[in-house]
């Protein structure tokens, strides 16, 4: 089962890990990258490293990039037993990708795309061994770019990210972070553009924002009764034409509906289980 929600905490403030761990989150990623300050990074990994030699386990990890002095060192705290997944900030080249993977290779892949590089790259990203699912860093990408606005401005990018997961067979990708910690309407409206555009996740910044994105996410009224409708008049022509509403019933429409009921049931499951890396 796919996550739908991956939340942030700093990986040198241990006091809120175990916060963040029940929140309800399906994945909690332990930041070793931009919540962590540069003086601050030696610390952090220590105090992680504490953390999972003292049995924490189940936690995605933000390692710093490639190219960064800090990235042989976030290796060895990724390698650790108890790290589920590993988000590679600023994925541009899948040789960086294969480094992880050798050192942590029990570890899903989820390459943050938040450079120019990264999206002209994007299609090589996805196929990489080990790569689970693509990340959209929306902020980092905006000011690569120089682009002002996170709406239709960056349309073409979040749909390379969907159509790179798909081509590569991988889960759908996780949405960018919104910033307005406060504005649960903003926050909602980002969210059901992502599921539009054909995210399946979406990172959150603060635990207040994770039940936000799980309704987004999750279908409404109006649609489960449909796809209910669907289905069940689909099985009743036993393979004959049907209309539902009004409207022709074919394979896609009845894959969709189906599909729409598999997640609602799935996504059930996973809001009563502990937070997970898939």
């Amino acid at each position: 089962m796919s996550a739908r929600s991956y939340l942030f905490v700093p990986a040198d403030r241990p006091e809120r890990y175990a916060k963040a761990l029940a929140s309800g989150a399906d994945a909690v990623i332990v930041d070793l990258e931009d919540a962590v300050a540069p003086a601050a990074k030696e610390r952090a990994r220590a105090t992680l490293a504490a953390w999972l030699d003292g049995g924490g386990a189940g936690i995605v990890v933000r390692i710093n990039a490639a190219a960064s002095p800090e990235f042989d060192a976030d290796l060895a705290i990724a390698a650790r037993p108890g790290v589920v997944a590993v988000v590679v900030a600023k994925a541009e080249r899948v040789e960086g990708l294969a480094r992880v993977r050798a050192a942590a290779p029990a570890a899903a892949l989820l390459p943050l795309i938040e450079t120019a590089a990264g999206i002209d790259r994007v299609r090589e990203i996805a196929g990489a061994p080990g790569v689970q699912r693509l990340v959209f860093g929306s902020i980092d990408l905006q000011l690569d770019l120089g682009v002002e606005g996170d709406g239709d401005e960056l349309l073409v990018f979040r749909s390379a990210l969907v159509l790179a997961s798909r081509l590569a067979g991988l889960d759908a990708p996780v949405d960018g972070v919104s910033t307005a910690i406060d504005d649960a309407a903003a926050l909602d409206a980002d969210t059901r553009r992502a599921r539009r555009l054909g995210f399946g996740a979406k990172l959150c910044i603060h635990p207040r924002q994770v039940a936000v994105v799980h309704a987004a996410f999750a279908p409404s009224a109006d649609e489960l009764a449909w796809a209910g409708r669907v289905v069940a008049a689909a099985a009743a022509a036993a393979g004959g034409a049907v209309a539902v509403d009004g409207r022709m019933v074919d394979r896609p429409v009845l894959l969709r509906a189906q599909a729409l009921l598999a997640r609602t049931r799935a996504d059930q499951i996973l809001s009563g289980s502990k937070p997970v890396s898939l």
